[in-house]
């Protein structure tokens, strides 16, 4: 339903990212990939794109806390692939700490990355999906741009923030042929993840599986975690015709953790 779509995934070298990208892929667009890789593996991950689906694909090595080099992704995209039809913000970075002793420069760089980088990628996308009256942005939030958490200031300012955005580009893009939505997911097991259950386990002198358990059963009332093929297939259904009526709109995905 997307056949010959082109849809530029953020942060798609590894978890959500990645299984947006393929979910794209399988359903006919060519891809940008981007994210933090060298150039020879850059390269292996899009020859095996080809392999999987024989979408045109090719990978840019923006560094989106860089607003030119956010807007030369677009730009690049543009110039390779004639139009950016599908933009999918997804990039992020976490730290955690208490505010009083949250790092300057890392409150900086979660802003940059998770907040404004997706600022610039849309001001750069919008003029030629306004000029086509079509376009699908979707920004990659978190349950925590609809609630908060401690320790993590930077992180829920930005996705609070990123909600935000979302909203002002729906309502000032309605009519026009383009939607703008937030997907806000609760946990992932994706290496940002990871690395929080590790840190605990280390803090409280516990095993990585009790140290899983008590996060998910602190937050989560599925007590699983949501899976990145489930965010990729939201996106997907976002990004189609059957959600043309769906903008502004942050929808989370999270195993009952904002029902609470």
């Amino acid at each position: 339903m997307l056949n010959g779509k082109t849809a530029v995934v953020t942060g798609s070298t590894s978890g959500i990212g990645l299984a947006i990208a393929e979910a794209f892929a399988a359903a006919g667009c060519r891809i940008v990939l981007n994210g933090i890789l060298s150039s020879e593996k850059a390269e292996e991950l899009v020859q095996r794109f080809g392999k999987l689906s024989g979408a045109e694909c090719f990978f840019h090595p923006a560094d989106l806390a860089d607003p030119e080099q956010c807007t030369a992704l677009i730009r690049d995209t543009e110039a390779r692939f004639g139009t950016v039809d599908i933009l999918i913000n997804n990039a992020g970075v976490q730290h955690v700490a208490p505010v009083e002793q949250f790092p300057v420069e890392q409150w900086n760089a979660i802003l940059a990355i998770n907040l404004s980088a997706a600022f610039h990628t849309i001001r750069a996308a919008l003029p030629h999906m306004q000029k086509r009256d079509s376009g699908r942005i979707v920004n990659i939030a978190s349950v925590h741009g609809l609630v908060a958490s401690v320790d993590k200031s930077a992180y829920v300012a930005a996705k609070h923030g990123l909600v935000g955005l979302t909203k002002v580009v729906a309502l000032e893009n309605a009519g026009k042929g383009i939607t703008c939505n937030a997907i806000c997911p609760g946990f992932v097991l994706t290496p940002l993840v990871q690395k929080q259950i590790d840190d605990s386990a280390a803090r409280e002198e516990i095993s990585v599986e009790q140290a899983t358990r008590k996060l998910l059963e602190r937050k989560q009332p599925s007590e699983r975690f949501v899976s990145a093929e489930e965010i990729a297939a939201l996106a997907i259904f976002l990004c189609s015709e059957a959600a043309s009526s769906i903008t502004g709109a942050a929808l989370p995905i999270d195993g009952g953790w904002t029902a609470q």
